[in-house]
């Protein structure tokens, strides 16, 4: 790793245009998006991008879930003969569809299970897995330090703990003292997760709980550019100049065509529109980004920008 800052994987949001993107701004982990443990569904579209790392540099991470042991071994064991470098195991999704099978977050109810399934899976391969969790599934019944030490038993290399519970969702605000306790009482690496959205934040997570790195979801939607800023900000404790508008609207562009070539020009246009609405959400254009949102051609939609942003140079 040149750097412990990572990118958070997000269903949806980080593919492997989003990956490049933000590795170039400074990213120095990225994880994919969530692959199923259900082999039979290899066969679909969204599988086979997400399993897509064609021309991206190490160390590749593939996240799986899951909750059948057996089955969480063999999809690892699947993803490392397919060039995972790193196998990290899902156990914070805390989505009601992933939740409803027993996978993500669910798996914190059940730290037995929990331990079959690292075992399993970590005696499977010969590359280092990691686990991604929440604090718990509710106030109620925060277990982080618990699955933390069990993890630590079964062999995975590194936890990364999203500092909110699993009925939280994304709402209200990441606690970071129970990372810190998890910090204080296991011995392999602890990154922390949740709300980490500027360089100074950043900073006083680092201090805060002691952990060995920092992971940025959320905050790098639109935004890839918080890397480089966090980076900056802890090396020399001065912040870098935000990006001009015209920086944002030429990566917005230069990322919008990627999508394109990535997906297909009709999928790739349907895919850039959460994506041009992040960014233009950084220079107050909402106006601009709903009449992008009617675009269904993918031509048309990078014309537009040209047109509305790029020649008229926004300020």
């Amino acid at each position: 790793m040149p750097n412990s800052v990572a990118l958070a994987p997000m269903s949806g949001v980080t593919d492997r245009p989003f990956r490049q993107l933000c590795r170039k701004l400074g990213a120095g982990y990225l994880v994919s998006e969530m692959l199923t443990c259900d082999l039979s569904l290899l066969k679909s579209a969204k599988t086979r991008f997400r399993m897509n790392h064609d021309g991206e540099p190490g160390p590749i991470v593939t996240q799986i879930a899951g909750s059948d042991p057996e089955k969480m071994a063999i999809a690892a064991q699947f993803n490392v003969e397919n060039g995972s470098q790193i196998i990290d195991i899902n156990m914070g999704c805390p989505a009601k569809k992933v939740y409803k099978k027993s996978c993500g977050s669910a798996l914190l109810a059940h730290p037995d299970l929990v331990k079959d399934i690292l075992q399993a899976t970590v005696q499977a391969v010969d590359c280092p897995v990691t686990l991604k969790i929440r604090l718990g599934i509710d106030e109620n019944s925060i277990n982080a330090l618990e699955i933390a030490q069990i993890a630590q038993d079964c062999g995975v290399k590194a936890l990364f703990i999203h500092g909110r519970t699993r009925v939280q969702k994304y709402k209200g605000f990441a606690d970071f003292k129970h990372i810190t306790m998890v910090k204080q009482n296991i011995d392999i690496p602890v990154i922390a997760n949740g709300d980490i959205d500027t360089p100074q934040k950043a900073e006083r997570i680092y201090k805060e709980t002691g952990c060995d790195g920092i992971m940025i979801g959320r905050a790098a939607q639109g935004n890839p550019w918080i890397f480089r800023e966090v980076l900056h900000y802890l090396e020399t404790g001065h912040l870098l100049p935000r990006p001009s508008n015209n920086e944002i609207i030429q990566t917005m562009y230069q990322h919008v065509e990627n999508l394109h070539e990535f997906y297909g020009e009709y999928k790739g246009m349907m895919i850039a529109r959460s994506h041009i609405g992040w960014f233009l959400k950084q220079i107050n254009q909402k106006p601009i980004a709903r009449k992008l949102y009617s675009i269904n051609d993918a031509e048309k939609q990078l014309l537009f920008i040209t047109k509305n942003l790029l020649e008229r140079k926004v300020a």
